[in-house]
């Protein structure tokens, strides 16, 4: 194994991990000694009263309420659990978009020792059920009648499920099941009327830094989802190393819009913001994101290497369509971004000639292009939770937009290495984040040690066992570290593909490549137990409705295969024969979360691919 490597300082000059914080303070009279996210929204709240903790949009209107208003919402929602019985250890379910009341819930069960569970609003009714009853949760929270009613369908295999909470706005359905309250949020606030603040604090006091906090149902690429557990000291511990490594800052703001049921997006928008005290705007709807983006402009924005894709081609689209002096101007700019980008990634800043150009850019083309993206305050841009081709990343840092590629697993709270703005280079995860030691197994697996890394799975020893062995954190992820501790990942352990012929091969690498075309939207390599690979290819709605191209019928298009045909042979100009694509099948239709072949955080399901594409896949190997 190589030797385990821990990550040099970041902007800070951190060389090492924030030490983990026991200094004790006093919560509503109650001394309190451990460091959790609870602790510190109170302390938020007494330092801070009147800064905005988050924003709601209503009537054309953000609206801010402060640190004091979000830990009293907490509080109150903290005593009204109480008096619904929720006792130390059992944990609730939420099942809503992005909302205020998702962050108070999640945060007002912590606060008792509780272990708040997200379900993405995907789910089926089957899925809510599994998550539901294998945590065994006595309340769940819901954002509206359609999630109410996946609940209800799978009441009698709910037997622990006591209440039903729904978010504000909406009202009690006149037909109710016997046996189980259903609460409008107004009801479960006025609840706790009658219990007292000093019961909040005194749970609070009790809580320990290794006690359960939250559990992250994996998403289930390979099977039920898993209930990672993570407890108050990972929770902190990851909050504050993130806040050092990025310079947060209290005047920070970020735009709350993946789900709150993935940790990513909970570092963000719930324990991120606590620790430092910048403020969450909620986007309106998954639809409205880009609109609310613009109007937002936040200053730190986290997306999915889809997001940064479709910018990618949304832009590439509108660039080709420029002739002449305007062209030739883009061309300059991006090729000035793409320098400058160098220089900072190691350290440094544009001197002389290139300092020069670069504010000229900036003025006639990057200033103007950011905020039309919803760009322009941006300081920080991460991507996470899926591999993005390099080819993303250098195109848009020739836009002035540098986008820093996040590497980790709910396991170890979501970040093992991390780009960091001084120090970076596109196509690897970063450097290891400090406090953290990583090895590459003999097998190239990369194992991870720390803080971070979680308690084990939710009623699953032997998962546990597995996954946990003498400390280490097995990923299931595939890499290697460079000279310069950069960490580099170049395989899924478990997606690796054997060839008739005994090869292996990761197609990860593969399918970033045949992605990194505009009218791609999805490319899964086949080729397990097969002589040789083929590919199947999902096409980018919008491309295909801009260039008049119908979707379902693109296979037969003798244009448009061609095109997906030279992509192809790019990528197999640079890979050995037996890992070259010698066929694919442009699928008539796009992947999706609802038909079985996407996660909710959009990765593939590859089983779910090769059991529903069969027919497709096996007409490639016929001859």
């Amino acid at each position: 194994m190589h030797t385990p490597s821990r990550a040099a300082g970041g902007p800070s000059g951190l060389g090492v991990a924030l030490p983990y914080t026991r200094a004790a303070h006093r919560t509503g009279g109650v001394d309190v000694t451990a460091d959790t996210i609870p602790s510190r929204l109170f302390e938020q709240a007494r330092r801070r009263p009147e800064a905005p903790a988050y924003y709601v949009r209503r009537d054309g209107v953000w609206h801010a309420t402060s640190w004091k208003q979000y830990a009293s919402e907490v509080r109150r929602a903290a005593r009204a659990m109480l008096a619904l019985g929720l006792e130390p250890g059992q944990s609730v379910c939420i099942l809503g978009f992005n909302r205020p009341e998702w962050t108070i819930f999640d945060v007002a069960a912590m606060c008792l020792g509780g272990a708040p569970a997200g379900i993405y609003t995907t789910s089926s009714p089957a899925e809510v059920r599994y998550i539901a009853h294998h945590c065994e949760a006595p309340l769940v929270l819901v954002e509206n009648h359609e999630q109410l009613h996946k609940v209800l369908r799978e009441r009698d295999a709910l037997p622990a499920l006591r209440a039903i909470v729904l978010m504000q706005g909406v009202g009690v359905p006149q037909e109710r099941p016997e046996g189980l309250q259903i609460l409008t949020w107004e009801q479960f606030l006025a609840a706790g009327d009658r219990v007292l603040d000093a019961k909040v604090y005194e749970r609070i006091a009790a809580l320990e830094p290794d006690g359960l906090a939250t559990l992250i149902y994996t998403s289930g690429t390979t099977g039920p989802p898993k209930g990672v557990m993570l407890s108050h000291r990972n929770l902190a511990w990851t909050a504050s190393v993130a806040r050092e490594l990025v310079d947060g800052r209290p005047e920070d703001t970020v735009l709350s819009y993946l789900p709150l049921s993935h940790i990513a997006e909970q570092m963000f928008t719930i324990h991120g913001a606590i620790t430092t005290g910048y403020s969450v705007h909620y986007a309106q709807s998954i639809e409205k994101v880009p609109d609310d983006l613009r109007e937002v402009q936040p200053t730190v924005f986290f997306g999915v290497p889809r997001i940064w894709e479709k910018f990618h081609a949304g832009i590439t689209a509108k660039l080709a369509q420029a002739t002449g002096l305007k062209k030739r101007l883009v061309d300059w700019a991006m090729d000035v971004g793409r320098r400058v980008a160098e220089v900072r990634s190691r350290g440094g800043q544009p001197q002389g000639a290139l300092a020069l150009q670069y504010a000229v850019a900036r003025k006639l083309v990057y200033d103007k292009v950011k905020p039309a993206l919803g760009l322009g305050r941006a300081r920080l841009c991460v991507s996470g939770a899926a591999p993005i081709a390099r080819e993303v990343l250098e195109f848009l840092a020739g836009l002035d937009v540098i986008v820093l590629e996040v590497y980790g697993q709910s396991e170890d709270c979501g970040p093992t290495s991390f780009n960091r703005p001084q120090r970076f280079r596109f196509g690897s995860v970063g450097p290891v984040i400090p406090g953290v030691e990583v090895k590459i197994a003999p097998d190239e697996e990369i194992l991870v040690r720390g803080p971070n890394v979680f308690l084990g799975y939710y009623k699953e020893p032997e998962a546990t066992r597995e996954t946990l062995v003498d400390g280490w954190l097995c990923s299931g992820d595939l890499g290697r570290l460079d000279a310069d501790g950069f960490l580099w990942i170049t395989g899924r352990k478990k997606e690796i593909l054997i060839t008739a012929g005994g090869k292996n091969i990761a197609p990860k690498n593969i399918e970033a490549t045949i992605k990194n075309h505009p009218l791609v939207n999805e490319a899964v390599v086949i080729g397990d137990r097969r002589k040789y690979l083929t590919a199947l290819v999902t096409l980018d709605p919008e491309a295909c409705k801009a260039r008049g191209i119908d979707m379902a019928r693109a296979n037969d298009d003798p244009a448009v295969r061609a095109e997906i045909q030279r992509q192809i042979d790019r990528a197999n100009e640079e890979l050995a024969r037996v890992e070259q694509i010698k066929k694919f099948t442009i699928l008539p239709r796009n992947f999706g979360i609802d038909t079985g072949e996407l996660t909710p955080t959009l990765k593939v399901k590859r089983n779910k691919v090769a059991e529903i594409w069969a027919r497709e896949i096996e007409a490639m190997y016929a001859e």
